[in-house]
């Protein structure tokens, strides 16, 4: 199923980059972005520029943050970028609009639900998401407002190439239109999430969810009627995007673990923005 979500996903992706992002020159954020603007100014296919501006962004993470980047991870640039270039230059795919603000609503819809399966998929589309690890690595700002600054600037950067404040307008729309379908995809609507973890290996749990995630972590007294055992359960919460990494990263250090996560309506405090 991971599979099949990482290739309907990569279709959707692809077509609303083909379809409504790129005719209308819509640039909405990324290193995909990037390509796009270099095609205006050279008429290069975007597929295959995104993949080759990520190779260095890989290699880079590689070096600095000792990342391992999946099978699936890159598979999906590669099949993505690469469906996009199909569309444009073999289907000649065409745009079903003039309508340049149509184009972005649809554009960034359909990235939104195409980036949102492929992340369900277990697969990364690389680009912003590592620029923002590394550069919160040296600095004071966390990994989500580093790829808010990056994507800012490359859509800022389209709009002065292309000499159209409109378009860069348009850009940010379209960036947030995919920001929110991404969450609806990925986790509902709700934004936040409290998880309990219940385990033997409550230290190294502790350690991870502090050295990967940045997140702080209340450990609560437990106590077990069935063993006649205490044992700490340590609550933290996250956001709804950090949810399939959390799972993900607890299992690998105790597959024993026993883990919840419940919604969290509203949280107030460090790391979290305010409910909207």
């Amino acid at each position: 199923m991971k599979i099949l979500s990482i290739i309907v996903g990569g279709v959707i992706f692809a077509l609303g980059y083909a379809v409504f992002l790129i005719p209308h020159k819509i640039v909405p954020g990324g290193v995909s972005g990037i390509a796009m603007i270099i095609r205006f100014l050279y008429n290069t296919p975007v597929g295959i520029i995104t993949i080759l501006l990520n190779i260095p962004l890989f290699l880079l993470a590689l070096h600095v943050l000792g990342l391992q980047f999946g099978v699936r991870s890159i598979g999906a640039i590669i099949y993505t970028n690469l469906l996009i270039d199909f569309l444009i230059y073999q289907v000649q795919i065409q745009t079903p609009t003039d309508n340049v603000v149509l184009a972005a609503l649809y554009g960034g819809i359909l990235l939104g639900i195409g980036l949102g399966l492929i992340f369900r998929g277990g697969a990364s589309t690389g680009g912003t998401d590592i620029v923002g690890q590394i550069f919160s690595r040296y600095t004071n700002l966390s990994v989500g407002m580093w790829i808010m600054i990056v994507d800012f600037a490359v859509i800022t950067t389209a709009g002065i190439t292309t000499h159209s404040i409109e378009l860069a307008l348009l850009g940010y729309l379209a960036l947030f239109l995919s920001s929110k379908v991404i969450d609806l995809i990925l986790e509902g609507i709700d934004y936040a999430r409290a998880a309990f973890v219940v385990s033997t290996r409550t230290d190294e749990i502790t350690d991870q969810i502090y050295e990967k995630m940045k997140r702080g972590v209340t450990i609560l007294d437990g106590h077990s009627p069935y063993s006649k055992e205490k044992r700490p359960v340590l609550m933290c919460v996250i956001t709804k995007k950090e949810t399939p990494f959390f799972r993900s990263m607890i299992k690998q250090v105790d597959k024993d673990a026993f883990v919840i996560f419940t919604d969290v309506f509203e949280v107030v405090g460090k790391g979290f923005r305010p409910r909207v």
